[in-house]
């Protein structure tokens, strides 16, 4: 059995830094992890990279001999990486051992994981190959400025959790440059009734109904929250990489004592 992490989230949501710091975090506790570059745009990475796309294809070449701009040409980067699942994926997948942890550092056009079904076929055959797999979502939290912006974000999410049909956990990234923390509580622990009022404030009378649907949505099913990162605290890390380890059931057959940890000691 194989663990995996899938790494999402829009452009610029932190998902290399994360990687970095989640590599020398867990070098620290020494613990092996290997991070897989999926990105085929990337150019310099702060961590070791185990295997590369680049290897098999480069946006740069693509959008030289087929004219593409560069999400045409990352779209077909994916797609090649799609064709080739049985192929150059296997045979890197094939220099792991059963018990390996890969962490996959994706791209952040949002179409790979919302509506395209080129990650959902990745993760499939990860699957076929004995691989737990959970997705992390990053999401910048200097984006989380009101409420309108928060159910964008869920909705973002929740569309990323219904395509890949994984083990999902949602994180606020990049909490070390909050300068004001408090006004980000609303959204970490969602009163219903309170956003909703200030939802309606904001839109239209027109959308009373869909503002009461989206919100019973994120109230009563429970089916996106999110876990505030401060990659400056290795608390921080920790308790999210636990989270992971959790959804994916690594080390469930050791035993692991992880101390009890409130997220939002990392904020203080």
């Amino acid at each position: 059995m194989g663990y995996a992490q899938l790494v999402i989230g829009p452009a610029g949501s932190g998902k290399s830094t994360y990687c970095s710091s989640l590599h020398q975090h867990c070098e620290t506790l020494g613990r092996s992890i290997h991070i897989v570059n999926l990105d085929p745009a990337a150019e310099n990475f702060d961590y070791p990279v185990a295997v590369d796309i680049r290897e098999l294809i480069n946006l740069e070449d693509v959008m030289e001999e087929f004219g593409l701009g560069p999400n045409g040409a990352l779209m077909y980067c994916m797609e090649e990486l799609e064709d080739n699942l049985d192929d150059w994926l296997t045979e890197e997948l094939d220099n792991y051992l059963d018990d390996d942890y890969l962490v996959f550092d994706c791209p952040g056009q949002i179409e790979l994981f919302s509506h395209v079904p080129v990650l959902k076929n990745f993760v499939e055959h990860l699957q076929r190959k004995n691989f737990n797999v959970c997705a992390v979502y990053l999401l910048d939290s200097q984006f989380i400025t009101d409420v309108t912006k928060f159910i964008s974000g869920c909705m973002a999410s929740l569309s990323a959790m219904i395509q890949l049909e994984l083990p999902h956990v949602n994180l606020l990234s990049k909490m070390d440059l909050v300068t004001d923390k408090r006004h980000l509580e609303d959204y970490l622990t969602p009163e219903p009734v309170t956003l909703l009022a200030e939802l309606n404030k904001r839109m239209g009378p027109q959308f009373l109904k869909l503002n009461k649907a989206l919100m019973e949505l994120v109230d009563e099913y429970s089916m996106v929250s999110f876990i505030p990162l401060d990659l400056r605290k290795e608390t921080s890390i920790q308790y999210v990489l636990a989270q992971i380890d959790n959804a994916i059931q690594y080390g469930e057959d050791a035993d692991v004592k992880i101390r009890d940890f409130d997220p939002e000691d990392a904020d203080e």
